[in-house]
């Protein structure tokens, strides 16, 4: 990649374009968090149903998933200080928005517009860090920073929500990204210098277009499907062209020279089964934290800051374990590590899918810790697993799908496990055995995978090195070979 003699410099320069990335990468990820523990106030002050919340939630997670990877691209071509500015100015702004909305539609709007801003800046700022630090074990040292900063993001959602959503109400969670947004803004324009590679190629816009729209029309589908009912003829119509819009991405991105998504890495078992557990993992762990705020207000009776401490477990899980696990996948080998990993979250899920309204809270935190731990060691080893699949040329764009895997897993568990809760309700159970339900049907897929990780989590043979060269995309670009991507998560 091309990099100014001024962003690769050392001194404060480095450390100031540190700084600015890492501040940006812990904006988007807190916002993962941090909305979850606002959601019963939004579902009382907005006077909305599950639906709601549901869209609230997967129309910030659909942009993200479906642009990530041209955002990336996008990054490469432009610029690299332009896309990342561009992404922040546009997550501030919708922030904005967000805090402003006086009804669910526009809060759907302005998390649409979020998605947007957190698909440019989250790839051009790990884009904009690697250009500033040729020398692998300075990159890696870097990406760390950027890497803790984001678990400092997910760690702290919950409690930030909690306590801001009790103190001011909901829309205390998107003001905060305001002067956070500002000072990267002001920061940014100043000091960060440009780079970009000449050689990227260009965008897919069929693709991109066709990928938003099939699995936008599918979450439509999953998420109207419970209020609406299954077999309601625009349910029925949206499931009918989702097919239709999903098999034409497949057909365009088949004919294209420079597809968003190579279709031949598949070809590669250890790449497709590493993808395919990652869509559980984001399927599991996002459709379940969805609902943990949710029961400790509504089926425990806790107080909303109360419940933003309540599901701390999960998140801290995530960020102590975290690290340890890349090691743990290249003592032990991706697939005992992934298949551990996830049955200890099945297990953990299903567990939790026992606990009722008179559960004491020291017999309900275990259970999530558990859940957290399990995933935290499959996140990791499952994009090593992706990147050892395929050449070095193409480790950013292995990682990158991994990415977006994940997302696309977490817009479907939003989805269809909201759908779980509201085809039990609309059948008379009251909302904890809705929520008893949806856990438990995490925990199956979760442990199923398990099995087939277990079973088929085998190294295949890398693809050819002449392979076309890697794209910058989301943490993609920071894999130079597949012992520095290993090291680096």
């Amino acid at each position: 990649m091309a990099a100014s003699p001024a962003t690769v410099g050392s001194g404060p320069n480095r450390a100031v374009l540190l700084t600015v990335t890492c501040l940006g990468q812990f904006m988007v990820l807190l916002d993962n968090t941090i909305v979850g523990a606002a959601l019963p106030d939004m579902q009382h002050r907005l006077h909305t149903q599950l639906t709601g919340l549901q869209w609230i939630v997967d129309a910030y997670v659909l942009l993200v998933a479906m642009l990530l990877l041209s955002g990336g691209v996008f990054a490469d071509r432009f610029g690299r200080k332009r896309v990342y500015l561009t992404g922040v100015a546009v997550f501030t702004v919708a922030s904005l928005v967000c805090s402003l909305a006086p009804s669910v539609g526009w809060l759907v709007a302005g998390r649409v517009l979020q998605g947007i801003g957190a698909a440019a800046l989250s790839p051009a700022s790990l884009a904009l860090l690697v250009a500033a630090y040729p020398v692998p074990q300075e990159r890696i040292k870097a990406i760390g920073l950027w890497a803790g900063f984001s678990g400092i993001g997910l760690a702290a959602g919950p409690v930030a929500g909690g306590v801001l959503t009790d103190a001011f109400g909901w829309p205390a969670i998107f003001l905060v990204n305001l002067p956070i947004g500002v000072a990267l803004l002001l920061v940014g324009l100043r000091s960060l210098a440009e780079t970009r590679n000449p050689s990227a190629p260009a965008i897919d816009v069929p693709g991109t277009v066709l990928s938003v729209l099939g699995v936008g029309v599918l979450t439509y589908a999953l998420i109207e499907g419970g209020a609406r009912g299954w077999t309601a003829p625009v349910i029925l119509g949206s499931f009918a062209a989702a097919v239709l819009l999903l098999a034409a991405f497949v057909a365009v991105e088949a004919r294209r020279s420079a597809p968003m998504l190579p279709l031949r890495l598949f070809r590669q078992r250890l790449f497709t089964v590493s993808n395919t557990a990652m869509v559980v993992v984001g399927f599991a762990l996002m459709g379940s934290s969805f609902f943990f705020s949710q029961f400790f207000v509504y089926v425990q009776g806790s107080s909303i800051m109360r419940a933003g401490l309540q599901t701390l477990p999960v998140s801290l899980a995530m960020v102590i374990v975290s690290p340890y696990a890349g090691r743990l996948a290249a003592r032990y080998g991706f697939r005992i590590v992934v298949t551990t990993g996830l049955a200890l979250a099945g297990l953990g899920l299903l567990a939790l899918g026992m606990v009722h309204a008179d559960t004491g809270y020291g017999n309900v935190w275990w259970r999530l810790a558990i859940i957290g731990t399990g995933f935290a060691l499959t996140l990791s080893p499952l994009t090593g697993a992706a990147i050892q699949a395929v050449s070095p040329q193409e480790g950013g764009l292995a990682s990158g799908i991994s990415s977006t895997t994940r997302q696309i897993g977490a817009v479907l568990g939003v989805a269809l496990l909201g759908a779980i809760v509201r085809t039990r309700q609309s059948g008379g159970a009251s909302f904890e055995t809705g929520l008893n339900s949806a856990f438990l049907a995490a925990g199956a897929v979760t442990l199923a995978t398990a099995v087939c990780t277990g079973l088929w989590l085998a190294t295949s043979k890398p693809a050819e090195a002449s392979a076309p060269p890697q794209r910058a995309t989301d943490p993609g670009t920071v894999t130079p070979s597949h012992k520095e991507a290993a090291n680096s998560r």
